[in-house]
């Protein structure tokens, strides 16, 4: 079963999260065109491009995959170090997010896993590594693999929900209304948030 990963915001902006959704991809490509259907949507689904109505609409549409899903967030205490590179900073907080989301979705169930990262955020060098720290994660028979997110439903998937939580943990106007949304999916642990800490890999 593939896991489709992408992430929103970023350590600058005081919260990054991360998405990580174990769904085939029959089932992924489905969801997006029932959503295409419902809402006349033609080019790629993109979260921060997606309205509150539009977002109910996906969310029902989840809902009845059943897909479980992992959401990390690391919040504005994973500050970079006085001096220290905040480019850096932000990479090692992406791969401790994709590790500890990854980890928590497969719950030491090693299976047939082929996790695929979103390519658009950082360049080859910096992606590959992050995918050499997957792969030690999922071990030697799985794959990591680098996708632009146009190309794949599931990654359009976890690109809504990764910043559904953005929205969620970012202190603006709407932030209500996106706990409310989200709030079903925690209580029927269809989704799993989990916070990043300085001394933890996460807490559920």
């Amino acid at each position: 079963m593939p896991i489709y990963c992408d992430e929103s915001g970023g350590v600058g902006r005081g919260v990054m999260t991360l998405a990580a959704i174990s769904i085939d991809e029959a089932s992924a490509e489905a969801m997006l065109l029932s959503f295409r259907d419902a809402t006349g949507l033609t080019g790629e689904l993109k979260g921060s491009r997606t309205d509150m109505p539009e977002r109910a609409i996906f969310y029902d549409l989840l809902a009845k995959t059943a897909a479980p899903v992992v959401v990390s967030i690391a919040i504005s205490a994973l500050t970079p170090a006085k001096n220290a590179d905040r480019g850096a900073h932000d990479i090692a907080v992406y791969a401790r997010l994709m590790n500890d989301a990854i980890a928590a979705l497969m719950d030491g169930d090693l299976g047939c896993i082929s996790v695929i990262m979103d390519a658009g955020r950082y360049d080859d060098k910096i992606l590959a590594r992050v995918r050499g720290d997957i792969a030690a994660l999922i071990g030697p028979w799985n794959a990591a693999q680098l996708v632009e997110s146009h190309r794949l439903a599931g990654l359009q998937i976890a690109d809504v929900i990764a910043n559904s939580f953005f929205n969620r943990a970012f202190v603006t106007s709407r932030q209500s209304q996106f706990a409310a949304m989200l709030q079903p999916f925690l209580d029927s642990e269809q989704i799993t948030m989990r916070l990043l800490h300085h001394d933890t890999e996460g807490t559920g």
